[in-house]
Order: structure tokens, then C-alpha cells, then sequence
């Protein structure tokens, strides 16, 4: 019962293995789903403290306190009111507060330096963690003592008001997503392919890809703690490979049925092109995300992680599931047509005109495509990032626009610093000695405010000290006072207590030791994820030019991307339309995060794209005739592809926070560029002036292994008893 073929590849094999036991493929498939997502049930998800996020000096302190036995802190809250005759509205503040349930304190109403506000402060009853879902009757309450006051401006942000605008507004977001991606991608699809059957098969399979991996995750988790934000960058990554693999796959396989092939010759043909370039994409991927262990931050292992799980869950689907499932369906993949968008073949018209144009005059061509991604990439020289904070959300906001008025007159209040002191003892006169002197150095710099708050451990072996910062938090000046704290204000006032370590943590010292701690990696990580993407592409093309060449285009369009998002989102374009406002910086991790994501999802079409244009040269064509083949022959499938992922990134940029819509314009653009300027312009540019340069390896690798790109000779026809390899009529 054996097809008289000789079928090479895993991916071949894996295909036809699946063919023959497609029952068992198919219920493996769904039993593998249920069963990971049941044990994860099982398991929880483990999530990163404070201590793991942490890194350098604040990660020292962080994980000092963390281990120092502190009472939990309540939700601490502010209210503002600013105008003028204001006393009124400050004690009614007040009054309302101390008579509300869930207030546990309320401070003594604090004078900003200028005079014109004055600031309220007050802590909620219960858990920190749940705050959030108690915080509501109290942001009504302050939202009566406005209606009383019109005249003046009186509002409420803080811990609580902050985490429920994120958690709503998150909430809300990934919501809508939930409800827009799949029916946007099932649309583009269903355009694509001009059949219902054929376009729900990527759709699924992304889905159930996503949701193996999302279980997997849990088990992972015990090994790397997960951060809250990773499975939303799953499903950006999950969704977008997931979709693109079937549909390369569903593509070759439904284009040589249409060119004759029976039934079992064009799935081994689909699974020895397309299959093979999945593979060989998703392996490059992976090592592409594997270069965010190199941060030794928690954020992007987490992230690692996680993206790793669903290209490996998307790959395995592709690879067994799908071929299982294209054998039972034959050519009933092409069921429920809809007219005027089913065709016989996928052909790219309008990119296979502008190739015509491109292969007559490549050095123009080439000009001109490096010249227009050179201006997009220019902004990119200004490249600035900041931290994450609440003014990141929406500026429409209410509690935004109060956090802002805050910080802008109690910039101390929103983001101190905070000394952690371990010592013998923290109690007593010498302790009490450090501190004053402490107190008076600080005063003395200029830079450090009042109010000083201290916290002592139960044990009276940790002291936390908060001091005020000038700036904004993520400023020069703020950021120039933590430096002066830290060097010398910190250490001479408190390192003389014996058995002393002192270390200072915040929002701003976080921030700066996670700047330089992604300073040092970064040379690590790119040369990393650069280094073995340029080995993987040697090995599968023994050819150091293409190699080379598809390492540098892939450069190109990440410089590109941001580029854009400096001119957008540091620049301050489009603020009406995505609904921010610009900070004068990227977020931090956002540049690297990208640089990987990008490098990772554009090997996707680089290996597609390569594979047919290799085909071609395998079968003895000149290297511009294989050009034009292979990349008309894949422009419909890219271009459909593109679609597909710059709709499931771009619906990311209508989420709340500014490092979500910087995600999806950033991704959105690259991939945009990638599929029109890079694959359509500018490598078949290049591969057409190089020629037959393209395929040159030196003689001293030779010893790299020989892989076809060319599908073997057609097979002859089935021998009796392989009816089990034919689908079903």
C-alpha cells in the first residue's frame, strides 16, 4: 500500500504520513488543543514579580523589599483641584473622602510650590490588587464634589483610577480585536481564495495554533515567569504566521492540482515548496525570538517564550494537521465558490507589470526603491525612548488628564524615588542620625524635594526612604538627580551604618536600569539573531550572496519601520487619528522587541519567495527568468499574505496604550514595505544585476548539505490498494 514515489523532506513525508492517517492526524490534532489547554487549567499561569522585572540597582532593591516582609501598601489615590478660591472645594474633597466606605486615610491637603493647586491624598481599604474593582463609587463621589465646584477643576487619579482605566480600557480593546481579527481575516481570505471551505482552514488552523500555545504557556511558566502582556503578543504573532503558513501551503497545493497533478502528487509537491519553506521560516523565527533570552530581562524572555510556542504550534499544524485535512477534503477545499472572486489561478497582474519594469531597468529600479526606504528610515537617527506610565493611555482620558496636571504640579508625588536601606538594625539613634543628615544633604542639592517618607520592615532590618525627583520621572532633569542620589546623597548619608547596602529603586531608576541593561545586550542580540538568520539562509540556499543579501534587505525594513514610528509617535503625526499624545520617545523595549519581530515574520516571505526562485534556477533557468517566475508566481499568495498581517496588526494600533499602537503601526508599516518595496522592487532588482553571482559559494563550504528546491519527476499513477492516499470525491 505504498505510492510508487520516492518522497524526500520532513516535510514531504510528514504530509504524506498524515494523508495516509488523516483520522489520526485530525483527532490528534484537536486531542493535543484540549489536552494542553485543560493542564494549563490545571496549572495556572506563574507571573513575574517585581523582583524578576528587575534589573541593576532598582532590581537589587526591588527584590530587597520583596524579600524584607513589608505590609502589603494600600491603593493610594490623589485628587487635585486647581482655581482660584479653591479652600471650599479642598474641604469639601476632604469631607466626601473620610465619609466614603472603601477610604481607609485621608492626608492633610498639600499647596503645590506655585501656589495654584492643591493635592488631596487618600488610601483605600482591602487588597491593593482588587482596588481597581472598588475604586468606582469613590471616582463618582470626587466626580459630585466637581458638579458642586464648576468653576474649578477637581478630579481623581492614582493606583486604583489607573489600573481599572487600563484593565477597561484593555478590556474593551482586546475585545473588539477578538471580535475584528477573525472576521477580517476570514474577508481577506475568503478574496483571496474566492472559496468559503479553503479560506476557513488558515482561520482555524491559527486559532487552535494560538490556543495550544496559550496552554503551553503555563507549563513554560514554571521555567520563565510570564508577564501579563505576552499572550496579547501571541496572539498578534499567532495569528499572523499561522494564517500566512496555510495559506502558502493551501496555495501551491490548490495550483498544481489546477495544473494536473492528482491529488497525492500535489500535496507532495506543496509539502516539498511550501512545506519545506515553512519550516526553514519558522526555524528562522524561532531563532530570531530566541535572541530575546540574550536581554536577561523578564519582560522579553516572557515574550521569548511565548512567541517561540506559537510559531512551533503554527509549524507543527501546518506540517501535519493541514495536509491531513487538504487529503480528506480533495478538491472539495474549492467547496461553496463565490462569483467574481474564485479563479482557476492566483496571478499577481498588477506586480507581475511592475517586475516587467523592475527586470528592464534593475539598477533604476534599485536606485530608487533604497532611496525611498532611506527617507523613511531618516527619522530613525533621532530615535529617543522613554519609560512606560499612565500617561501613555488615551489624553481624552479624565484620570489621564488628571495624572498630568499632577505630575506637572506635584511632579514628587507621582514618581519619588525610593532609597532602600538594609542595615543590622534601622532603628535607633544612629539610623535616626543617617537619615536627618540625609534629609539636609538632599535638601541642600537643589534637586531632591520633600515630602521624605520612611518605611521600616517588621523585623527593623530594611528601611525604604522616598524622596521627590525634579522633572517629569523620564526627563534629563529628573534622571541628573537620580544620578546625584545615587553616587553620593544615598551612600554618604547611609553606608556608614553597619552591615549597611543601600540601593535606590523607583519608577525613574527602573526605567534607567532597564535602558542599560538593554544597552549592553543589544550588540549581543543582534549579532545573535543576525549571525544565525544569515547560517540558516546559507544552509538552505548554499549561497553566502543570497544569504547575505536577504540579511541586509531585512535591515532595510526594520530602519524603515522606525523611521516611521519616530515620525509618528516621537514626532508627535496622527495624534487625532490613533488617539495619543506624543511623549518625545519611543517606549523603551519597543525598539528591540520590533527589530526581532520584524526580522523574524519577514524570513516568511523572504524564504517563500526564495524557495520559487530557486526552483526555477534548480530546473536549469537563467537567474532573471527565474526571478520573474518566482516572484510573479507568488505575487498573488504574498500580497495576499501581507494583507493578512497588516490587518491583524494594524487593528492592534486601535488598542489604549501607546506601546500597543506603537506594536501595530510599527509591524503594520514593515510588513508593508517588506511585501512591496523589498520583495516586489528591490530583490528582484538586485538578484537581476548580480545574475548568476546570486548562487556563489566558495569551495571550502562545499561540505554544506545539498537541498532541492525542485520538486522529483512527476510519479506514475497509484498502484492498487493506494486509494487511502486519494481524498475522498
Amino acid at each position: 500500500m505504498k505510492h510508487r514515489e520516492n518522497v524526500t523532506g520532513m516535510a514531504a513525508r510528514a504530509a504524506v504520513w498524515s494523508a495516509r492517517h488523516r483520522t489520526l492526524a485530525i483527532l490528534g490534532w484537536i486531542a493535543f488543543v484540549v489536552g494542553v489547554t485543560i493542564l494549563s487549567g490545571h496549572l495556572g499561569l506563574r507571573e513575574a514579580s517585581a523582583g524578576d522585572q528587575g534589573h541593576g540597582e532598582s532590581g537589587r532593591a526591588d527584590r530587597i523589599v520583596e524579600q524584607a516582609g513589608f505590609p502589603v501598601r494600600p491603593a493610594a489615590e490623589m485628587v487635585i483641584v486647581q482655581g482660584a478660591g479653591r479652600d471650599a472645594a479642598v474641604k469639601d474633597a476632604t469631607r466626601t473622602l473620610e465619609a466614603r466606605p472603601e477610604v481607609a486615610t485621608v492626608a492633610a491637603p498639600l499647596v503645590s510650590p506655585d501656589r495654584t493647586s492643591t493635592l488631596v491624598s487618600f488610601t483605600l481599604k482591602g487588597d491593593p490588587e482588587t482596588a481597581k474593582d472598588r475604586v468606582q463609587p469613590v471616582l463618582d463621589a470626587v466626580a459630585g464634589v466637581q458638579g458642586r465646584h464648576p468653576g474649578l477643576y477637581v478630579a481623581e487619579a492614582g493606583d486604583a483610577s489607573g489600573d481599572k482605566l487600563i484593565g477597561d480600557s484593555l478590556d474593551e480593546g482586546l475585545n473588539r480585536l477578538s471580535m475584528l481579527s477573525i472576521p477580517i481575516t476570514l474577508g481577506i481570505l475568503l478574496v483571496a481564495f474566492g472559496a468559503v471551505v479553503a479560506a476557513l482552514l488558515p482561520v482555524g488552523l491559527a486559532v487552535t495554533a494560538v490556543v495550544a500555545a496559550v496552554g503551553l504557556l503555563a507549563g513554560a511558566s514554571r521555567l520563565v515567569p510570564a508577564v501579563d502582556t505576552t499572550m496579547h503578543v501571541m496572539l498578534l504573532v499567532g495569528l499572523a504566521v499561522g494564517v500566512d503558513y496555510c495559506l502558502f501551503y493551501i496555495r501551491r497545493e490548490r495550483d498544481e492540482r489546477r495544473l494536473g497533478a492528482d491529488p497525492h502528487r500535489a500535496l507532495v509537491i506543496a509539502a516539498q515548496t511550501s512545506g519545506r519553506s515553512i519550516w526553514v521560516s519558522g526555524l528562522t523565527v524561532i531563532v530570531a525570538m530566541a535572541g530575546m533570552f540574550l536581554t536577561y530581562d523578564a519582560t522579553f524572555q516572557s515574550f521569548a517564550v511565548g512567541t517561540i510556542l506559537v510559531v512551533s504550534t503554527a509549524v507543527l499544524g501546518s506540517l501535519t494537521v493541514l495536509p491531513a485535512l487538504l487529503s480528506a477534503l480533495g478538491d472539495r477545499v474549492d467547496s461553496i465558490k463565490l462569483p467574481g472572486l474564485y479563479r482557476r489561478r492566483s496571478e499577481g497582474r498588477v506586480w507581475n507589470a511592475v517586475l516587467r519594469v523592475v527586470l528592464a531597468k534593475p539598477l533604476l529600479s534599485a536606485v530608487v526603491a533604497v532611496a525611498a526606504l532611506a527617507t523613511l528610515a531618516a527619522p530613525m537617527l533621532d530615535l529617543r525612548t522613554k519609560g512606560e506610565g499612565l500617561a501613555d493611555l488615551s489624553p481624552k482620558a479624565p484620570i489621564v488628564q488628571a495624572f498630568t496636571r499632577i505630575n506637572a504640579a506635584f511632579p514628587s508625588e507621582t514618581s519619588p524615588a525610593e532609597v532602600v536601606v538594609r542595615a543590622t538594625t534601622v532603628r535607633g539613634p544612629a539610623f535616626a542620625k543617617a537619615l536627618a543628615d540625609f534629609k539636609r544633604t538632599a535638601v541642600r542639592t537643589g534637586g531632591l524635594r520633600e515630602p521624605f517618607e520612611v518605611r521600616v520592615n517588621p523585623a527593623g532590618t530594611v528601611a525604604v526612604v522616598s524622596v521627590g525627583l525634579p522633572g517629569d520621572g523620564s526627563d534629563r532633569t529628573s534622571e541628573r538627580a537620580l544620578e546625584t542620589l545615587r553616587t553620593s546623597v544615598a551612600p554618604q548619608a547611609f553606608g556608614r551604618l553597619p552591615g549597611a547596602t543601600v540601593a535606590v529603586t523607583g519608577e525613574t531608576a527602573g526605567n534607567v536600569d532597564f535602558n542599560r541593561r538593554l544597552d549592553a545586550s543589544l550588540p549581543w542580540v543582534f549579532g545573535f539573531v543576525l549571525g544565525l538568520a544569515f547560517l540558516l539562509l546559507l544552509v538552505s540556499f548554499r549561497s553566502v550572496v543570497v544569504a547575505a543579501t536577504g540579511v541586509v534587505l531585512n535591515l532595510l525594513s526594520v530602519a524603515a519601520a522606525y523611521g516611521m514610528l519616530v515620525y509618528v509617535f516621537q514626532y508627535g503625526h496622527f495624534e487625532s487619528l490613533l488617539d495619543f499624545r506624543a511623549a518625545g520617545g519611543i517606549t523603551n523595549w519597543m525598539p528591540l522587541f520590533l527589530f526581532i519581530i520584524l526580522f523574524g515574520l519577514s524570513m516568511d516571505y523572504h524564504v517563500f519567495v526564495l524557495s520559487r526562485i530557486r526552483e526555477g534556477h534548480d530546473r536549469g533557468l537563467p537567474t532573471r527568468e527565474a526571478v520573474a517566475r518566482g516572484i510573479g508566481g507568488t505575487a498573488g499568495v504574498i500580497t495576499s499574505a501581507a494583507v493578512v498581517m497588516v490587518a491583524v496588526f494594524g487593528l492592534f494600533a486601535t488598542l489604549p496604550l501607546i506601546s500597543t499602537k506603537q506594536l501595530g503601526v510599527g509591524l503594520a508599516a514593515a510588513v508593508l514595505l517588506d511585501a512591496t518595496i523589498i520583495r516586489a522592487v528591490l530583490l528582484p532588482a538586485v538578484m537581476a544585476l548580480l545574475g548568476e553571482k546570486n548562487w556563489w559559494l566558495p569551495r571550502w563550504l562545499g561540505w554544506l548539505p545539498q537541498v532541492a528546491h525542485e520538486p522529483p519527476p512527476a510519479a506514475p499513477a497509484p498502484v492498487a490498494g493506494d486509494r487511502e492516499l486519494v481524498p475522498a470525491a
